[in-house]
């Protein structure tokens, strides 16, 4: 039996006290304890940043990357051994900023894998300059007038792009959190949750209160997760209602599935033939 204690890790925490990544590492050690999946059966791979040093608090696999390049080293783990449950943590600046051209390939592909992306709106790491999700008027110390640029819309990117899992959690909520990493891990595919998580240190305004007044719960609404077009409307809708929980949902083939020789099982239990390769270099 998987508990929680399994996950258990000794390092040291350095995230400010009531850090919005606080409450999606709870989220993320429930999943996984009722998702009943052991932690040598996972794989966390993070970037650069806040949201990055996840993997420390967790005693699992672990492979902690550049900024920016977390998805393309989950993709060839995900080839080399797609027994392999992944998650990729990320910040909003991470993925959709240094890694935002690996985040566009990596729904492209549909690697099976789950893709947490703490979304605070600012560069927690370096101080809180403004990042691509920070809303246009913001006021930071490397923005004194205000950003002057439209935020970044993950979810409708990633809707047109064609991911067939794209959702929204809160940090402030675990329970719900941790329903949608569940959902999410169950998905084959690349699996989407961008979470609103509240920057106590840098973001004065997309406070843990700022929140808790506008999200409502999709779970609660009638909302068909299968139904495309009213999914890109939500994921516009931000202001005095922001929707949390699943947008859209639905499977199609993944990308190591259409790879002939994987389907053999996976590359990391194949007996290694030096010959093949000397035939391949010196035809």
């Amino acid at each position: 039996m998987v508990t929680v204690d399994d996950y258990y890790s000794d390092f040291e925490n350095k995230w400010c006290p009531g850090c919005g990544n606080f409450g999606i590492l709870d989220a993320m050690k429930d999943a996984l304890v009722k998702l009943a999946i052991p932690p040598e059966k996972i794989l966390i791979v993070s970037g650069i940043g806040q949201a990055a040093k996840t993997p420390h608090f967790l005693q699992c696999n672990a492979f902690h990357g550049l900024h920016g390049r977390a998805l393309p080293v989950a993709t060839g783990a995900k080839m080399a051994n797609h027994d392999l449950h992944i998650i990729v943590n990320s910040g909003d600046g991470d993925c959709y900023g240094e890694g935002g051209n690996h985040f566009i390939s990596a729904i492209r592909r549909n690697v099976d894998l789950t893709l947490l992306v703490h979304d605070n709106k600012v560069y927690g790491l370096t101080k809180g300059q403004a990042s691509p999700t920070s809303d246009a008027g913001m006021v930071t110390k490397m923005q004194p007038e205000g950003v002057m640029m439209e935020a970044f819309n993950p979810l409708a990117v990633a809707l047109v792009l064609g991911a067939g899992f794209v959702a929204r959690g809160f940090s402030g909520n675990k329970e719900h959190l941790s329903r949608l990493i569940q959902a999410g891990m169950r998905h084959k595919g690349i699996s989407l949750i961008d979470v609103l998580q509240p920057c106590i240190s840098f973001n004065s305004v997309n406070t843990y209160g700022w929140y808790k007044k506008r999200v409502y719960d999709l779970f609660e609404e009638d909302h068909a997760t299968d139904d495309f077009d009213g999914a890109l409307r939500l994921s516009q809708e931000w202001g005095d209602r922001i929707p949390i929980g699943i947008l859209y949902q639905k499977e199609k083939p993944g990308f190591t599935d259409q790879i002939a020789t994987l389907q053999k099982g996976p590359l990391v239990d194949r007996e290694y033939d030096p010959t093949r390769l000397r035939k391949l270099l010196n035809p």
